[in-house]
């Protein structure tokens, strides 16, 4: 009931669901099937690198999507799997994990090297990495240089941050950088090697940086209880200290006033990202690749909506709609298109600026600063109004094919994961 709840309450989402099962995800790729590792890198272990969930450091679950060329990004995908699998295990020493993680990007030319006493859950990368070096080292140079470059630099990044936590807001880029930035510089850097995107889309790292950044902090911001829970700490201390003694101290019912504060004033921070998203995707011509690039960005936009002066944050998980993925997947296809999504998400954000919020000011900058860039006559901005007439019909729907689309609820999970998480 509580599922058919929901929906009502979306009855939008019911249609956009249907949409999308019926034929709307081709909209977003010619081929969304789930890409196994046999397929992908010739073994004999399947790996569904579509699907795959991968944790929020190598940030790599949020180019999930596939786009020519595609043998050369599941592989880069898989070394930067295999890579954060190393930094996550903590069963190993940090004595034998800081050089590891140095000279994780020669194994890549070593092709008997393998790990096989990692206890985490993705080890199987580790133990069958002869296999992954195989297929890198039969692909183009110039797509090896390129992600063997990223992963030295990233290994390199992980080992920096192992033993320090993030202080300053500085430290947070250079984090986040780290761990993401480099996947969105190593995937352009891919793109325009592959002459699918022009060379500038691979020369302005800064750009592409920040597409990492915005995903990045996106994913720190709305994971904060999870993080706590195990014992994880991103959120830079020269913010959060403001607001608490300590970081867990934002949890306390009694802080909530204070924790909402520090948590707008984190997503003023990552809202300064959008207008260099705006142009790194203008400059995209290659539509698999616009959407490949498209999809994270527009569901992080959702996700900080969502996330903005809610209470819910500190209290458990926020998570956008299973009909709103979708739908924001089926949408974001053209610029013009992502300009409008980013428009009315951050409408969204600017009604909810509390007159009495210390970051107000400056979320209202950043807010007027991604207006000038977006434009609010499309027809996206208002495709979620809908006559009475509709929404009658469509709750009928939902009272008539209750069973249905709880299935199909479940079918479209493989294809929004990444969004959500």
């Amino acid at each position: 009931m509580e599922l058919l709840r929901k929906w009502l309450g979306h009855p939008e989402d019911i249609y956009n669901l249907l949409r999308f099962k019926m034929g709307g995800y081709r909209a977003v790729m010619p081929r969304m099937d789930t890409v196994s590792y046999e397929g992908c890198a010739g073994g004999g272990m399947r790996f569904a690198v579509a699907g795959a969930r991968c944790s929020r450091h190598s940030q790599v679950r949020d180019y999930c999507f596939f786009s020519p060329p595609r043998h050369a990004v599941c592989i880069f995908y898989l070394v930067l799997r295999a890579l954060d699998t190393v930094e996550d295990d903590m069963s190993i020493p940090l004595d034998v994990k800081v050089p590891m993680l140095h000279e994780f990007h020669s194994h890549l030319y070593q092709p008997d090297w393998k790990y096989t006493e990692s206890k985490e859950k993705d080890r199987q990368v580790l133990e069958d990495f002869p296999t992954i070096s195989m297929e890198f080292r039969n692909l183009s140079k110039v797509y090896q240089d390129v992600i063997s470059d990223i992963c030295h630099k990233m290994g390199v990044g992980m080992a920096e941050f192992l033993e320090k936590k993030v202080d300053s807001q500085r430290e947070w880029d250079k984090y986040c950088h780290y761990v993401a930035g480099l996947v969105g510089i190593g995937l352009s850097r891919l793109f325009s090697a592959s002459e699918l995107e022009d060379s500038i889309v691979g020369q302005d790292t800064d750009l592409a940086n920040s597409m990492g950044l915005f995903l990045q902090k996106t994913n720190i911001i709305r994971d904060y209880l999870e993080d706590q829970l195990e014992g994880r700490e991103f959120w830079p201390r020269e913010v959060w200290s403001r607001y608490a003694k300590k970081l867990s101290d934002l949890a306390k019912p009694e802080n909530i006033d204070v924790a909402v504060q520090c948590l707008n004033e984190l997503i003023t921070n990552a809202l300064h990202h959008v207008p260099d998203v705006l142009t790194y995707l203008s400059r995209l011509k290659n539509q698999s690749v616009f959407n490949f690039c498209a999809i994270p960005q527009v569901m992080a936009i959702a996700t900080l909506a969502a996330c903005y002066n809610n209470q819910q944050v500190f209290r458990g998980v926020v998570k956008i709609r299973k009909g709103q993925a979708v739908t924001l997947m089926m949408d974001a296809t053209n610029i013009q298109a992502v300009k409008a999504i980013m428009y009315q998400y951050v409408e969204e954000i600017y009604q909810k600026i509390p007159s009495t919020d210390p970051s107000s000011n400056k979320t209202q900058q950043v807010i007027a600063s991604i207006r000038a860039m977006s434009l609010p006559g499309s027809p996206m901005a208002s495709r979620h109004h809908y006559s009475p007439i509709y929404l009658s019909c469509a709750m009928l729907l939902a009272a008539l094919s209750w069973q249905y689309l709880s299935t199909l609820s479940k079918a479209t999970e493989e294809y929004v994961q990444a969004g959500e998480d």
